[in-house]
C-alpha cells in the first residue's frame, strides 16, 4: 500500500499527531526505510514518541498506544501494510503489537496464494551449485555469496508460517510474501546468469570457442571476466540488500519458525478407487440422461432448431451428463453429425463458428472462407447435435441470433448447451424451459468421498466413517466437491485432522458454489505441487494439455525439486499423478499423433489432460497477473503488464501482438507458448532474455526467427511442425537447453554440428523429419539425454554420429533407428539398443531389403513393449515373447515369425501387424511337435496384408472355457481374445486353420468385434459355425450357429470366389450392426443379422434384393448398388422377385439414408413408399423403369431433405401435365426438401414441382430441359428465342417482378447448371441466392432476380465508360441482368452469348469467374450497405471485356487473381495494380503484359533486372500464342 499523493491525510511535518483525525489511516514504515522518501510528505523526521502519544499510548517502552490505533485502522477501509520499526532499528516494539493486532483482523473467506517456498528453495539450490565454485564465476563476490547462503535458510524457516497467515487474509503477511516473490524472481535470474557463465567457461574449456570462430565476439559480448565481475557484483549487492530488508521485516513481524514439510520421495501407489464420472453418472444421472435424450430425439420431425439448455452451479456434473448423452448409442445412431465445443468465458461468434467447424471431419475444407459461411455449409442438410459446453458470456441476444442463423441444418437438428447462468439459458433456449440439473443424492456423494479417502486394502475406521456424513452435507450434492474433499482426507490419518478439515470446509451455497472447498483442496497441497498446478493458469480453459510437455515445462521453470533418488521427469510424473488423483486434472486420454512421410506413417504416443474450469479459476486466482492466455481477441494483450511471466497465445498475428506489446513494456517473460502459426520475425530480441521455455510454429520461413545470444537461459524449445530447413549453428550456445522438439519438421535437413556442447539436453524429438540424413557428431557426449525419438545412421564420417554413440546413453521412451544398413557391427549395436532398460518402443528401419541376420538372435529386455521393423532381410525373428505390439513391414524374405526347438507363447502380445511380407509362409517353425497350446492368448488386434504366400491362419487349439465346455469339444480358436481382424491382398489365403484335417471341426472367434476381408481371391467361405447357447425368453436358451457371436462390423471386398456364409443354413450374426459387401460376384444371399443398422452392397446380384426385407425393422442406412440388367418393363422386373415381397415389406422402417443404383424393383413393387416416412437422404441411379417423376413416392417421403437422381436414361419428367398457374395450387410433395441434384443423359424434358423449402439445386447434363422450376404461366413469352429484341427484355422483367411468382423460392441459396443447352432464361432467382454457377449452357440469355418492391440499386462507379460498338452478332446479348442482391459467388463458363454490355455486380460478391464470353464489355459494382470486397477474380477468354471496377476497396481482400486472354483490357486499374504484390505467386496468373507492368524499378540499378524479366515474359507470351494457334 502506498502513501497517497499529497501525503498522509491530515498530516504535515509540523502537525501534532494528537490532533490527527481518529479515522485517518497511515502508511507505517521504518524511519530509515527508503520507501518513506517516496511519498510527497517525508516521514524520516517523524517523532515516534509523539506519534505513539498521539495514538493514546507510549513509546518504545510499551506499545499499548499503537494497538488502539491499529485496531481502529483495521476497522476502517485501510490496513497498514508494514508495521513500524523502532527508530534505532530495535524490532521489539512490534512483538506485542503484532500479537494483539493480527488476531483482531476479521477472518474473511479463505484465499489461495502462490507458494513462495519452492521459489526460495530454488534460489538456495542455485546459490549452492558446485558449478559456481568450480569455474570461479563468483570470484570477488565470495563474502556476499556466503552471507546470502546463510540468509536464505532463515527465510525458509518462517515461510510456512507466513503463507498460513497470508491465506488467512492478513495483509501484512501477504505484502511481505509479494515482496519476497519479487526479490526471489530477480535473484533467480541473477544466479541463472552465474550458472550460464559457468557453463560457458566449461564449453570454452572443451573447445567450443574454436568451433565457433569469430562468431564468439558477437555471441558473448560480455565474456570479459572483469566486466562480468563488475556487472554481476552490483546485481548481487542489490539482491543482498533486498534480502536484508526482508529479514529485518520478518523479525519485526515476529514470524514464527515452522519447519517445512520435507518433499516426499516415497510415492505411495494410488490405491484409491478411481471414480469414473461416467460410471457415477450412469447410475445417478440415468433419469436425467433419458429425459434429455427423449427431448432431442423427439424433435426428429421438427424443421426448427431445437435448443436444450442444461443449468446448474459449477461442479454439479453438467459436462459429464452432456458427455453421457453425446456418447449414447441411441444419439450416435440418430444424428448424422455430432459436434462438441467448449465455449467458456468469451462468446465470440466468429471464433465459435470456427471452433465448431474445426470440431468436424471437414475441418480442412474451404479454409479460405469466413467461419460463419463454413459453419452454414457444414450443417446444411444434416441432422446434427451440437454441444456447447460451459457457456458464460452470451447475455446479448444478438450474438446468439447471429450464430443461430448459421445453424439451420437438417430436420431434427439440436443444440445441447450447459451453463451456470440462468439468463444465458433463457436467451439460448427462448422457446423452451431450461433443464435444471439437481444435486447428486447424498449416498452417491458419500460413496465418492469414501472411495477417495480410504484405501482398498484397509478397513475403514469407524470413527472416521462417522465424520463422513457431516462432510457430505458440505458438498451440497457436488461430485467435484466430494472428490476434492475425499482427496484431501486421504492424506489425513486421525480424527482430529478429519474434524479440522470438516470445520474448515464451508458449506456450498448458490452464492459461493464449491469454490471454498476447491480452495481448501488447493491449500492442502504440498508447496511444490501448488506451484506446479498454479502454472497451468497459462493454458486456456478446456485446453488439451500434453502431459509430457507439461512436466518438461515444470522442469524448465525450476518447479520440480532436485532429488537424488530419481530423475526430474519421474518426480514430475509423480506430481502429475498425485494432482490427477485429487481431480486437479481430468479427462486424461492416451492417443497417438500420426505424421505421414514418404516412408510411411510415424506414430508417437501422447497423453493429454484437461483442467476443470473451476480448478482453472483457482489457478488463475493464484497466479494473478503472472499468466496470460490470449486465444481470440488480440486487444486482450494490451493490458499485458510488467508482472507477466508466462504467456500463451493462440490467435492470428501473434508476432504483431508481441512486437507491439513489448515496444513499451519489458516484462520478464519466462514462458512463451505460441500455439498458432508464425510467419514473420519477432522484434525486441533483448526483451526475451529471461525466457526459460519457448514454443513457436514457424511457417513461410525456413530459418529460426530468434537470436541465440538472447536466449542463454532457455531450457525448453519447441519448434515442432515448423518449416525450417536447419537450425543456426550458434544455437549450440544454449548450454541450459533441456528439451528440443523438432518433430514433424518435414523440411529439416540437418542438426547443428556442435550439438555435443549442449550438455544439459535431456529430450531431443526428431521423429517425423523425413529429410534428416544424419546425426551431428559425438552425440554420445550428451550424457544427460533421456529421449531421442529418431536416430538416422549415416555412413560413418567426421560430420556424423554412429549408432555406437548411443551405447552409454540412458535413452528411454521411443526410438526410431533408421538406415541400419549403414551401421557397423549392426547385430551387436542393435542388441545394445534393445537392452536399454527405459526404452519402451523401438523401430528398426532399413532403406531396402538386403541380406541380414541382425535379428536372428535378437532378445530385447523385458521392458520393451513395442517393436516395429521395416525392410528386414532375415528369414525369421528372435525370441520376442515379452512384446505387447509387433509391427513388421516389407520384410520380404521373412518366412516365419520365429523358429524354435520347442513351442512357446506370446503371453503379452496384444497387437500384431504383418504388412507386405512376400515370403511369409507360416506362423512358426518348430522342430518338435508337442501338445496343442494357444500361442496368442491375449492378442486383440491382428492386421495382415500383402502376404502372398500365406494360406491359413495359425493352428487353432481346442478352446477352453464356457463356449468350449458342455460337450462342444470340437470348437477351436487360435485367437480367444481377438477383437479386430483385418486381412487384405492375401492371394493364397483359403483356410481358417493351418491344419487341413481340422476342417471338419468348427472354428470360433468368441470376442471378435470387427472383421475386414479384402482381395482374398481363393477364400470361398467363412468358417463353419458351431452351435452356441443364446438366451431366449423366460430365462431359457436356444442353440444357434455362430462363429462370430460378438461381431459388430463386417466388411468383405473383392472376394472373387466367396460363395457362402457357412456350410450350413441358418448362420447367425447376433450382434452385427454394420455389413459392407463390395464386389463379391458369386455372393447371392445375405446372412441373418437381427441388429443390422447399416448395409452397403456394391456390385451385388439382383437376387440380393430379396433379402433386404429381413433387416427392415433395424436398418437406418442402406446403400444398394446392384449389377446392371437391362429392364424395359415392369413385367420383367416383377418376374424375378418372390410373390410375397409386398407382404414382407409391409412395415415402417427407421431408414434415414438410402442410396439405390440399378434397383428397379423398389419403384415397381414397393408402391407407395409409406414405410419410409423417416427417410432424409435419397439417391437414385441407373433406374430404367423411371419414366415419369414418381410423385406417389415423393408424396410418402415427408422427411426427405436431400434428393439425388442420376443417369436414369428413360426419365423424361411429366408428359402433357397441365400448367399450374399459382404457387398456392402447387402440390406439397417433399415439403422439407433442401438439396436437389440431377444428372441425366439427354432424357429429362421437364421438372417436377420443386418445393419452396429448397436451398440448393444442381443440374448436370440435361440438354433438353427448358425450364428449371417447371413451365409456369407467363414465362414462355419472356424469351422468344434469339430474335428477342433488347427493348422487349426490360419490359418483360418488370412485368414479372410484380408477378405472384415473386419470391417463389425464398430459401434458395445456391444454383449450379451445367450443360443444359435448351435453357433459354433463368427466371425467378430469389434475393436469398448466394452462389450461382452456370457452365456450357449456350442458350441462356437472361439472368433475372425478382426484387419485387426493392429499389433498383445504383452503380457505385462515377465514370461513364464509353462502350464500344458491339459486333452485329452480339446485339442480342447487350441486355440488363439483375443479379440477386446478396450474391457472394458467381461463375459463368462457356456461355458465350449470355452476358452483354455492362454487368453490375452486387456488393457482397466475393468470388467472380467468367470464362469464354464474347459480349461483356465492363464490370461495375452496385452500391450496398457494405463496400464491395472481392476475394477471388478469374477472367479468361473474354474477348470484349475492357473495363474493370476502379474502386480501391473492391480489391483490398483479393487473394486469387487470374486474367488471361482478355485483349480489350489494355491495363489493369491502378488500385488493382497496387494489390499485385500482396498476392502469392501461386494465386496470381496474369498475361505477361500485366505481370511486367507490376515490376517498376525503385532505382536505376534495377533496370537491367526488369528488362530481363520483361523480355522473358514476352518470350513466354509468344510461345503461349503460338501454341494456341
Amino acid at each position: 500500500m502506498r502513501v497517497p499523493r499529497g501525503g498522509i491525510p491530515g498530516y504535515s511535518p509540523s502537525l501534532d499527531l494528537k490532533t490527527a483525525p481518529p479515522c485517518c489511516c497511515f502508511l507505517l514504515v521504518s524511519p530509515s526505510d527508503p520507501v518513506a522518501g517516496s511519498a510527497d510528505v517525508g516521514l524520516g523526521a517523524l517523532d515516534w514518541s509523539n506519534f505513539l502519544a498521539g495514538c493514546g499510548g507510549h513509546d518504545a517502552g510499551g506499545a499499548p498506544g499503537v494497538v488502539p490505533f491499529l485496531k481502529a485502522a483495521s476497522r476502517s477501509s485501510f490496513l497498514p501494510l508494514v508495521l513500524p520499526l523502532h527508530p534505532g532499528g530495535n524490532p521489539q516494539l512490534c512483538g506485542p503489537v503484532l500479537e494483539e493486532f493480527l488476531p483482531s483482523v476479521p477472518m474473511a473467506e479463505l484465499v489461495v496464494t502462490m507458494a513462495i517456498g519452492p521459489l526460495v528453495s530454488m534460489l538456495k539450490d542455485k546459490a549452492s551449485s558446485y558449478l559456481l565454485d568450480q569455474y570461479k564465476v563468483m570470484e570477488g563476490m565470495e563474502e556476499q555469496h556466503k552471507i546470502l547462503k546463510r540468509k536464505l535458510p532463515a527465510i525458509l524457516d518462517v515461510i510456512t508460517d507466513v503463507e498460513e497467515q497470508a491465506m488467512a487474509q492478513r495483509e501484512g503477511a501477504k505484502a511481505w510474501l509479494q515482496e519476497l516473490r519479487t526479490v526471489a524472481y530477480g535473484a533467480n535470474e541473477v544466479f541463472d546468469e552465474f550458472k550460464y557463465e559457468a557453463l560457458r567457461r566449461e564449453a570454452k574449456k572443451n573447445g567450443h570457442y574454436r568451433k565457433l570462430g569469430f562468431d564468439v565476439i558477437k555471441l558473448f559480448p560480455t565474456h570479459n571476466r572483469v566486466a562480468f565481475r563488475y556487472k554481476m557484483g552490483r546485481k548481487l549487492c542489490l539482491i543482498l540488500q533486498a534480502v536484508e530488508v526482508l529479514i529485518a521485516e520478518m523479525h519485526a513481524f515476529r514470524f514464527k519458525y515452522r519447519p517445512q514439510p520435507p518433499v516426499s520421495k516415497e510415492w505411495r501407489h494410488t490405491d484409491y478407487v478411481s471414480i469414473d464420472p461416467q460410471e457415477i453418472a450412469s447410475r445417478s444421472r440415468d433419469k436425467d440422461k433419458k429425459n434429455i435424450i427423449g427431448k432431442l430425439i423427439g424433435e426428429a420431425s421438427n424443421a426448427d432448431l431445437t435448443v436444450v439448455p442444461v443449468v446448474a452451479m459449477g461442479g454439479l456434473g453438467k459436462t459429464t451428463l452432456a458427455q453421457l448423452i453425446y456418447n449414447d448409442p441411441e444419439i450416435q445412431k440418430h444424428f448424422q453429425l455430432l459436434l462438441w465445443v467448449c465455449v467458456s468465458d468469451t462468446f465470440d461468434v466468429n471464433s465459435l463458428a470456427k471452433s465448431i467447424v474445426e470440431a468436424s471431419p471437414n475441418k480442412n475444407v474451404e479454409t479460405d472462407k469466413p467461419p460463419l459461411d463454413r459453419l452454414q455449409k457444414l450443417v446444411s442438410g444434416q441432422r446434427y447435435l451440437l454441444v456447447l459446453d460451459d457457456v458464460w458470456d452470451n447475455k446479448e441476444l444478438r450474438k446468439w441470433e447471429r450464430l443461430k442463423v448459421c445453424l439451420h441444418g437438417g430436420m431434427g437438428s439440436a443444440v445441447l448447451t450447459t451453463t451456470r447462468d440462468k439468463r444465458v439459458a433463457e436467451i439460448m433456449g427462448a422457446d423452451r424451459a431450461a433443464y435444471n440439473l439437481n444435486a447428486l443424492d447424498d449416498h452417491f456423494i458419500k460413496k465418492i468421498i469414501e472411495a477417495r479417502a480410504f484405501s482398498l486394502d484397509k478397513q475403514k475406521p469407524a470413527e472416521l466413517v462417522e465424520i463422513v456424513d457431516e462432510i457430505v452435507k458440505r458438498c451440497s450434492g457436488s461430485p467435484l466437491a466430494a472428490t476434492a474433499l475425499g482427496s484431501v482426507l486421504r492424506t489425513k490419518t486421525n480424527v482430529e485432522e478429519w474434524k479440522a478439515i470438516s470445520s474448515r470446509s464451508s458449506i456450498c451455497t448458490d452464492e459461493t458454489g464449491i469454490l471454498p472447498i476447491l480452495k481448501l483442496s488447493y491449500n492442502d497441497l504440498p508447496a511444490h505441487m501448488k506451484q506446479c498446478f498454479a502454472f497451468c493458469a497459462v493454458f486456456p480453459k478446456d485446453y488439451k494439455i500434453n502431459v509430457e510437455k507439461l512436466i518438461q515445462l515444470w522442469i524448465a521453470n525450476g518447479f520440480i525439486p532436485e532429488c537424488k533418488e530419481g530423475s526430474l521427469e519421474t518426480f514430475g510424473k509423480h506430481i502429475f499423478d498425485e494432482l490427477a488423483s485429487r481431480s486437479f486434472f481430468l479427462d486424461i486420454e492416451e492417443s497417438e499423433h500420426v505424421s505421414w512421410s514418404i516412408s510411411g506413417a510415424t506414430y508417437y504416443p501422447i497423453t493429454t489432460c484437461k483442467i476443470h474450469d473451476l480448478m482453472h479459476d483457482i489457478a488463475v486466482s493464484v497466479m494473478e497477473k503472472e499468466c496470460f492466455a490470449v486465444t481470440m481477441d488480440p486487444s486482450e494483450i494490451e493490458w499485458l503488464g510488467d508482472t507477466a511471466r508466462h504467456l500463451f497465445l493462440s490467435c492470428e498475428g501473434t508476432e504483431g501482438i508481441l512486437n507491439d506489446s513489448l515496444e513499451k513494456r519489458s516484462p520478464a517473460i519466462q514462458t512463451l507458448i505460441c500455439d498458432s502459426y508464425m510467419q514473420s520475425s519477432l522484434k525486441h530480441f533483448s526483451k526475451y532474455s529471461s525466457l526459460h521455455a519457448l514454443k513457436l510454429c514457424l511457417v513461410g520461413t525456413e530459418s529460426f526467427l530468434m537470436k541465440s545470444m538472447y536466449l542463454h537461459h532457455l531450457r525448453y524449445l519447441d519448434l515442432s511442425e515448423s518449416h525450417i530447413k536447419a537450425l543456426p549453428e550458434d544455437i549450440s550456445i544454449l548450454y541450459n537447453l533441456q528439451t528440443l522438439d523438432l518433430s514433424n519438421c518435414h523440411r529439416l535437413c540437418q542438426l547443428p554440428r556442435q550439438m555435443k556442447y549442449m550438455t544439459s539436453l535431456r529430450h531431443l524429438y526428431t521423429h517425423g523429419c523425413p529429410k534428416l540424413k544424419s546425426m551431428p557428431p559425438e552425440l554420445g557426449k550428451l550424457t544427460e539425454l533421456l529421449t531421442l525419438t529418431c536416430f538416422v545412421a549415416a555412413v560413418t564420417g567426421p560430420d556424423c554420429s554412429d549408432v555406437a554413440e548411443l551405447q552409454h546413453l540412458n535413452i528411454g521412451g521411443q526410438l526410431d533407428l533408421r538406415q541400419i544398413e549403414n551401421v557397423i557391427e549392426a547385430e551387436a549395436t542393435v542388441a545394445n539398443v534393445g537392452n536399454k532398460k527405459d526404452l519402451r518402443e523401438l523401430t528398426l528401419r532399413w532403406n531396402s531389403v538386403c541380406d541380414s541376420k541382425v535379428l536372428d538372435n535378437f532378445e530385447p529386455h523385458g521392458g520393451l513393449q513395442v517393436l516395429k521393423i521395416y525392410f528386414y532381410g532375415g528369414e525369421y525373428m528372435g525370441m520376442l515373447q515379452d512384446m505387447v505390439e509387433i509391427h513388421l513391414f516389407h520384410c520380404e524374405r521373412l518366412q516365419f515369425l520365429f523358429r524354435s526347438s520347442t513351442i512357446f507363447t506370446f503371453p503379452k502380445l496384444k497387437v500384431l501387424m504383418l504388412e507386405h511380407l512376400l515370403g511369409f509362409e507360416g506362423w512358426w517353425k518348430i522342430d518338435e511337435r508337442q501338445e496343442e497350446q494357444t500361442i496368442f492368448p491375449v492378442l486383440e488386434k491382428l492386421f495382415i496384408s500383402n502376404c502372398g504366400k500365406l494360406i491359413a491362419l495359425p493352428e487353432a487349439p481346442l478352446l477352453q472355457g464356457p463356449c468350449g465346455g458342455d460337450g462342444y469339444t470340437l470348437v477351436r480358436s487360435a485367437f480367444p481374445a481377438l477383437k479386430v481382424l483385418k486381412m487384405k491382398e492375401l492371394e493364397s489365403f483359403q483356410r481358417w486353420d493351418a491344419v487341413e484335417e481340422t476342417q471338419g471341426e468348427q472354428i470360433l472367434f468368441p470376442c471378435l468385434e470387427e472383421l475386414s476381408i479384402e482381395k482374398c481371391p481363393k477364400l470361398t467361405a467363412l468358417p463353419e459355425a458351431p452351435f452356441l447357447q443364446e438366451p431366449c425368453g423366460e430365462g431359457g436358451y436356444t442353440l444357434v450357429r455362430s462363429a462370430f457371436p460378438a461381431l459388430k462390423v463386417l466388411k468383405m471386398e473383392n472376394l472373387e470366389s466367396f460363395q457362402r456364409w457357412d456350410g450350413v443354413e441358418g448362420t447367425l450374426f447376433p450382434q452385427l450392426e454394420k455389413l459392407s459387401v463390395q464386389k463379391c460376384p458369386k455372393m447371392t444371399d445375405l446372412p441373418q443379422a437381427p441388429k443390422l443398422s447399416v448395409l452397403e452392397v456394391e456390385d451385388g446380384k439382383q437376387k440380393i434384393f430379396h433379402f433386404i426385407d429381413r433387416y427392415l425393422s433395424s436398418l437406418t442406412k442402406l446403400i444398394l448398388n446392384l449389377e446392371y440388367t437391362e429392364t424395359t418393363s415392369e413385367a420383367e422386373c416383377t418376374s424375378i422377385v418372390p410373390v410375397n415381397i409386398k407382404e414382407r415389406w409391409n412395415q415402417e422402417s427407421p431408414l434415414t439414408v438410402m442410396k439405390l443404383r440399378c434397383c428397379n424393383s423398389f419403384f415397381v413393387l414397393l408402391k407407395p413408399w409409406d414405410y419410409f416416412v423417416h427417410l432424409e437422404d435419397l439417391e437414385i441411379g441407373r433406374c430404367d423403369v423411371l419414366v415419369y417423376w414418381p410423385e406417389k413416392v415423393f408424396q410418402s417421403l415427408v422427411s426427405l431433405r436431400r434428393l439425388v437422381i442420376r443417369n436414369c436414361p428413360n426419365l423424361i419428367g411429366h408428359a402433357q401435365a397441365p400448367l399450374e398457374p399459382l404457387a398456392s395450387e402447387r402440390s406439397q410433395h417433399l415439403p422439407g426438401l433442401e438439396v436437389l441434384k440431377l444428372k441425366f443423359r439427354a432424357s429429362l424434358v421437364e421438372m417436377f414441382n420443386v418445393p419452396t423449402s429448397l436451398k440448393s439445386i444442381c443440374i448436370w447434363d440435361c440438354p433438353k430441359l427448358e425450364y428449371i422450376f417447371r413451365k409456369q404461366q407467363g414465362m414462355s413469352e419472356l424469351v422468344q428465342g434469339s430474335s428477342c429484341s433488347e427493348e422487349i427484355m426490360p419490359t418483360a422483367v418488370s412485368e414479372l417482378s410484380s408477378s405472384p411468382m415473386n419470391h417463389f423460392f425464398p430459401c434458395l441459396e445456391s444454383i449450379y447448371l451445367n450443360e443444359c443447352g435448351s435453357l433459354q432464361a433463368v427466371l425467378n432467382l430469389p434475393p436469398s441466392l448466394k452462389t450461382m454457377s452456370i457452365a456450357r449452357c449456350s442458350s441462356i440469355q437472361v439472368l433475372s432476380c425478382q426484387l419485387g418492391g426493392l429499389q433498383k440499386p445504383e452503380v457505385t462507379s462515377s465514370r461513364s465508360p464509353i462502350m464500344p460498338e458491339p459486333p452485329a452478332t452480339a446485339t442480342t446479348s447487350a441486355r440488363e441482368h439483375l443479379l440477386p442482391p446478396d450474391l457472394e459467388s458467381l461463375v459463368i463458363e462457356d456461355c458465350a452469348g449470355m452476358l452483354g454490355g455492362t454487368l453490375r455486380l452486387p456488393a457482397p460478391l466475393k468470388k467472380l469467374t467468367i470464362i469464354g464470353n464474347s459480349g461483356l464489355t465492363s464490370l461495375e459494382y452496385l452500391s450496398g450497405e457494405h463496400p464491395p470486397s472481392l476475394e477471388h477474380l478469374d477472367l479468361e477468354s473474354c474477348s470484349t471485356l475492357a473495363f474493370l471496377p476502379n474502386e480501391p476497396q473492391v480489391y483490398s481482400s483479393l487473394w486469387y487473381l487470374e486474367i488471361r486472354g482478355c485483349p480489350a483490357i489494355k491495363k489493369l486499374p491502378k488500385c488493382l495494380h497496387q494489390q499485385l504484390g500482396g498476392i502469392e505467386d501461386n494465386y496470381r496468373k496474369l498475361d505477361a503484359r500485366y505481370e511486367v507492368t507490376a515490376l517498376k524499378p525503385k532505382t536505376w540499378k534495377e533496370i537491367p533486372r526488369v528488362v530481363r524479366e520483361r523480355r522473358q515474359a514476352a518470350r513466354e507470351a509468344r510461345k503461349r500464342q503460338q501454341s494456341m494457334e
